[in-house]
């Protein structure tokens, strides 16, 4: 998913388009995504939903974690190309943010939920001066709330960020439309679409799942399953 603020994101869609379906097969490949429309997970925020995304397992396979990581570069570069700085959001972030930084050559800094409550205080750790443009790797992105609380953070700190991107998202209007609000154009190597779509060809889901799993995306606080 490519997103801008207002609207569909332009560079490189139709060239990436097949992608989303390869990171998706990546992702049931390591568990990373698992789907129980019939017996919903319950997140923190206390929604239940078909779907559970640990993108954290996807760092213990080294060919996938190495897929994941190019296409990223990939993204960044094309998408990005003015960043000169890498981002990654604590704690799932750090990783890829780290890798990409090293693949593009870039420097790197991450950012914590909130300050420390010792030594230097630091909620951004590493070097940076203020006015570099910065790019935020993220793992996952829901509602978009805690990804653009970091946004804050950095633009706090007198950086300028550039955009966004995340390996997972669940394509939530809430949070298309607080990314467009906040200026911040976020990209996604896949997104939940995709999962599904693929799901279904592989004959992880029935066809008649599919509706019922697209339904749950656009009320997930009021969904109670099937």
């Amino acid at each position: 998913m490519y997103i801008m603020a207002g609207g569909i994101f332009a560079g490189y869609k139709d060239n990436m388009k097949t992608n989303e379906k390869a990171v998706a097969e990546k992702l049931l490949q390591s568990n990373a995504v698992k789907l129980s429309p019939g017996q919903p997970f319950t997140w923190a925020s206390g929604w239940k939903s078909p779907i559970y995304c640990d993108n954290r397992r996807l760092l213990s396979y080294p060919y996938v974690r190495d897929f994941i990581k190019s296409e990223m570069c990939n993204v960044i570069f094309e998408g990005f190309p003015n960043a000169n700085l890498v981002a990654g959001v604590a704690t799932a972030g750090i990783a890829w943010g780290a890798m990409a930084a090293d693949q593009l050559k870039l420097p790197y800094i991450y950012v914590r939920p909130k300050p420390k409550e010792h030594g230097m205080g630091n909620q951004i750790e590493g070097s940076f001066e203020p006015g570099q443009k910065v790019v935020v790797i993220e793992d996952l992105i829901s509602t978009g709330k805690s990804s653009l609380q970091v946004v804050d953070v950095l633009k706090n700190a007198g950086l300028e960020v550039v955009g966004m991107v995340s390996i997972f998202t669940y394509g939530f209007t809430v949070a298309q439309d607080a990314f467009a609000a906040a200026g911040v154009p976020y990209i996604s190597l896949t997104n939940y679409e995709n999962m599904i779509s693929l799901a279904l060809e592989k004959g992880i889901i029935e066809p008649a799942m599919q509706p019922v799993l697209l339904k749950w995306r656009e009320d997930p606080a009021n969904w109670s399953g099937l």
